[in-house]
């Protein structure tokens, strides 16, 4: 992807992403994004993207880079073509697709990330209470004291501001990509290169495409951050924003690619297919298999640390996007009524409703990952992929993207993850 490929294209943009100095806000929010998509999807995609063999995921990863990097440049973009500096993706909708549009949308926004929100609830106890019990040797809390004291925690940064978030998110990201990175090349003396030499057929090898780029889309996807990531770059950049925010979403694509995908081709080449079919059929994570199979201290113990950690960052962004898509479903609905209530009781109306399930799903421990993927799946894939294009060819403020390859191929990529997902669903 070309420096002029990540460019605004407005005639009357002051300034370039070229132009742009690097900060490091900037390298704060490309850690924060980077942290948003790396949650419990890295944790599966090893398993589901590496089944098909070698060459299929070789496809993959030059597919991935410029899927995730236009599709989350086209709903920053469309965030950022407000008439109004704080509005964020539910009043953007509203202001240029009507009312109705905008609580249809802002609903499926809602019920895209939610449900997201409350996997995470779930993993992080479950993964604190397996540490504790099979590496620490201790006896397990009270699930309802260990899952109230994570969500305490994790809510305590949120409620600290956008700033101490991105903090915590930074700190936490770092060590993620190092011992991603580590795990990788550590795996490397296990690689087993026979699946190099295999080629499926043209059908198995396009079958095995399709039906793996709704778990790449998953596994890559930081949509929730991105209407807060575009409005902080409006408050910041002004007329330069939509630049901006092109280049940092650049350099966040990339860097998700090349961790990512090595960590997932490591993994992949250290375990022949009949193991990886053996992993998906016991429900485990990459990490647990790998922890089980090699029997390694290391793995052992840095297979929880990357799953807590993984999972904290990408509560974060995906909290946001759940609390923006609630926040914007009541005051749709308190203005249909013209019912006027403070905008900061609205917020705690929101904080009370998050908390509140989130803690009764962590306690309940309900086992419902493969459902949630199932449904929320075609919903991100629609709002990421296809409303943005929708905008592009109907908003005036985004005329100037209009006829683009690049539109067409992320229409495409859309279609074809929903497409996948229905199949995969009825099936």
């Amino acid at each position: 992807m070309s420096e002029t490929a990540a460019t605004l294209d407005l005639p009357n943009a002051p300034t370039t992403a070229a132009k742009l100095p690097w900060t490091r806000q900037d390298t704060t929010w490309m850690l924060s994004l980077f942290g948003t998509a790396v949650g419990a999807g890295i944790l599966f995609l090893p398993i589901n993207a590496g089944m098909g063999g070698f060459w299929p995921l070789v496809l993959m990863t030059l597919l991935i880079g410029p899927m995730t990097y236009l599709s989350h440049r086209a709903l920053s973009r469309f965030v950022c073509s407000s008439a109004h500096n704080d509005s964020d993706i539910t009043h953007v909708v509203e202001e240029h697709f009507g009312a109705g549009a905008g609580k249809a949308i802002t609903l499926l926004y809602f019920f895209a990330i939610y449900p997201i929100v409350l996997i995470y609830g779930v993993g992080i106890t479950n993964t604190v209470d397996s540490f504790m019990v099979h590496q620490l040797g201790l006896a397990s809390l009270p699930r309802v004291l260990l899952s109230g004291v994570l969500i305490a925690a994790m809510m305590a940064v949120m409620l600290a501001g956008e700033k101490w978030m991105l903090r915590v998110t930074q700190f936490l990201v770092y060590p993620l990509v190092a011992i991603l990175a580590f795990m990788s090349f550590y795996l490397i003396p296990d690689w087993k290169l026979d699946a190099v030499a295999v080629m499926p057929s043209s059908f198995d090898f396009a079958g095995t495409v399709w039906l793996t780029i709704p778990v790449l889309i998953f596994a890559f996807n930081h949509s929730p951050a991105i209407s807060q990531f575009a409005l902080a770059q409006r408050r910041a950049h002004g007329p330069s924003a939509r630049a901006k925010a092109d280049q940092i979403l650049r350099r966040t694509s990339l860097m998700l690619v090349g961790f990512v995908m090595l960590f997932v081709f490591s993994c992949v080449l250290s375990l022949s297919p009949a193991q990886l079919m053996e992993a998906k059929a016991q429900n485990l994570s990459i990490l647990s298999y790998l922890a089980n199979t090699h029997a390694s201290p290391f793995i052992s113990y840095f297979g929880p640390l990357v799953a807590f950690v993984a999972i904290v960052s990408s509560f974060f962004g995906h909290y946001m996007g759940a609390a923006e898509g609630l926040e914007g479903i009541v005051s749709q609905q308190l203005k249909a009524r013209r019912i006027t209530v403070a905008p900061r009781k609205v917020r705690t109306f929101t904080l009370a409703f998050m908390v509140g399930t989130l803690w009764a799903v962590s306690i309940a421990n309900p086992s419902i990952l493969g459902m949630i993927e199932a449904l929320g799946g075609p919903i991100i894939a629609a709002i990421l992929y296809l409303m943005p294009m929708y905008a592009i060819n109907k908003v005036p403020a985004l005329a100037a993207h209009k006829g683009r390859l690049s539109n067409v191929f992320v229409v495409m990529m859309g279609l074809t993850a929903i497409s996948s997902i229905v199949y995969g669903f009825i099936g």
